[in-house]
């Protein structure tokens, strides 16, 4: 029988996943971490006790799963754009600076945009630089921590870093080198080198593969770390979120994919680079595929704020919010509780609740904050719809999507259906899908749709005015928020 395994590490767990070659999951496995904040705007991870302390401890548990079957593949996929500076062995010199959500480098965003151009880099790398870049966090690294940016030789994220680790090869895939702008040309494929020397001068970058390539097969040091065999081959890899989007289907031109996580996030196939300012254009995870992404800043991370605030369970607050007709009795929330990303861009846009009164309860909050959300996921696709990009199918996974009443609501706010997988553990499911069709398997009837979620057209249009409120109360408050946040910034409240 044949068996894969996948493993993902995320930003506040990792998780693993044992199938057979129809995709069906056999074993699960999951650890929790933390990330570490150590100053404002700044978020780590340890890559020796978060990424590789939680792969090794979760495929321990799906090879004794296993249970002597023979094993035929393995892929992972992690949180990033990630910038892990590691030596010439692949042994970190720092915790790795996370994705977006890190504002560390503003400085150096500015600086690089005004060297390249903002259209420049825009047409050549695919996306703006902003916070989810890589190439500012590495000229931040060079002038704050000048000797660890003298002894790196090598550039890696999570799933590279563990890569690295099991097979001893430096090597990344397209997607996730599609993200280090501006060192990454989108249309040609390859390293921009010429401006890769100038934002990283001397770092050797590694080389590119697909994600559904084998890149390598287990060492015999990291087998005995791992209990995995030696010789098992390893693919690539790639970023959490398009291993996510590969495990449920989402691959033909007009997909997308609608995350419900600690934060929204959206990942839709093209057939050619659609650039736009506000969102992040890569390659896709298929060769001749491409795909524009967006991501909120927050989502499940404000609905967890909320219950922590007014108690209860989330299954209690769902009930609740669920007999609260549509606009929450007259409230309207800006989810901007960390800033916020695509696509606006906004590292200092703040969250708003609008409307509260005092006969307003912890129900209409609730609802109010799906909402705010919602319309945060309709500003992303009118902006995927600005750059040519009109998504055919949306399909629904996460955390989120569990209890019905969020997907509805993002639906309804949307007036655009969403199917649900069988399956919504996420993105090591898609990295076994990867492993398979890596070793010659197929797996277009991996993780079907087994419901879909329609919209109520009624409700739509009463949403209708909520959204262009949401928009103007954007606009109308930026002045009062940037204040705010400034305060924040200068009296160390952590964002």
């Amino acid at each position: 029988m044949t068996r894969f395994l996948g493993v993902d590490i995320g930003t506040s767990s990792s998780k693993g996943v044992l199938t057979d070659e129809h995709g069906t999951v056999l074993a699960r496995s999951e650890r929790a971490h933390g990330v570490s904040t150590p100053r404002p705007g700044w978020v780590e991870h340890d890559a020796e006790q978060v990424w590789w302390a939680d792969f090794v401890a979760i495929v321990r548990d799906l090879v004794e799963a296993a249970d002597g079957a023979t094993l035929d593949g393995l892929a992972v996929s992690g949180i990033g754009p990630c910038l892990l500076p590691a030596d010439a062995t692949g042994r970190p010199l720092r915790p790795a600076i996370l994705y977006g959500v890190d504002t560390r480098a503003t400085v150096e965003i500015g600086e690089l945009a005004a060297e390249f151009g903002e259209e420049a880099v825009l047409e050549r790398a695919g996306s703006p630089l902003t916070s989810q870049a890589v190439g500012p966090k590495l000229r931040w690294l060079a002038r704050h921590e000048p000797t660890v940016a003298a002894a790196t030789r090598m550039l890696l994220m999570a799933s590279s870093f563990l890569v690295q680790r099991l097979t001893g090869r430096y090597v990344l895939d397209h997607q996730s080198a599609s993200q280090c702008v501006p060192m990454y040309d989108l249309l040609h494929r390859e390293w921009a080198t010429d401006w890769a020397e100038l934002v990283a001068p001397g770092l050797p970058l590694p080389e590119l593969a697909w994600p559904t390539e084998i890149v390598g097969r287990i060492s015999a040091e990291a087998a005995a770390s791992t209990g995995l065999p030696v010789g098992l081959p390893v693919t690539t890899g790639t970023i959490d979120a398009w291993a996510e989007a590969a495990s449920v289907g989402v691959r033909a031109p007009g997909d997308a994919m609608v995350m419900y996580g600690t934060t929204m996030f959206l990942v839709q196939v093209l057939t050619d680079p659609r650039p736009h300012p506000g969102l992040w254009g890569t390659c896709g995870t298929w060769p001749g595929t491409y795909t524009l992404a967006a991501g909120m800043a927050t989502s499940g991370a404000v609905t967890d704020w909320l219950r922590n605030l007014v108690g209860g369970e989330f299954a209690d607050l769902v009930t609740e919010a669920a007999q609260v007709p549509v606009g929450g009795r007259g409230l309207l929330v800006l989810p901007y509780f960390a800033g916020e990303r695509t696509p606006l861009f906004d590292p200092d846009a703040r969250g708003i609740v609008a409307g509260l009164t005092l006969g307003h309860g912890r129900a209409e909050l609730y609802r109010a904050v799906l909402e705010g959300i919602a319309y945060g996921v309709r500003h992303n696709l009118a902006a995927m719809t600005e750059a040519g990009a009109q998504a055919g199918r949306l399909v629904a996974v996460g955390g989120g999507t569990k209890g019905g009443l969020w997907t509805q609501i993002v639906s309804d706010v949307t007036g655009l259906p969403q199917q649900l997988p069988a399956e919504t553990i996420g993105a090591c499911l898609g990295d076994a899908l990867l492993a398979a069709e890596a070793a010659g398997v197929g797996t277009a009837n991996w993780n079907p749709v087994v419901a879909t979620v329609e919209p109520y057209p009624e409700r739509t249009e009463e949403y209708d005015a909520y959204y262009r409120r949401y928009r103007e109360l954007y606009e109308c408050s930026t002045a009062i928020t940037h204040f705010l946040a400034s305060e924040q910034h200068r009296k160390g409240v952590l964002s």
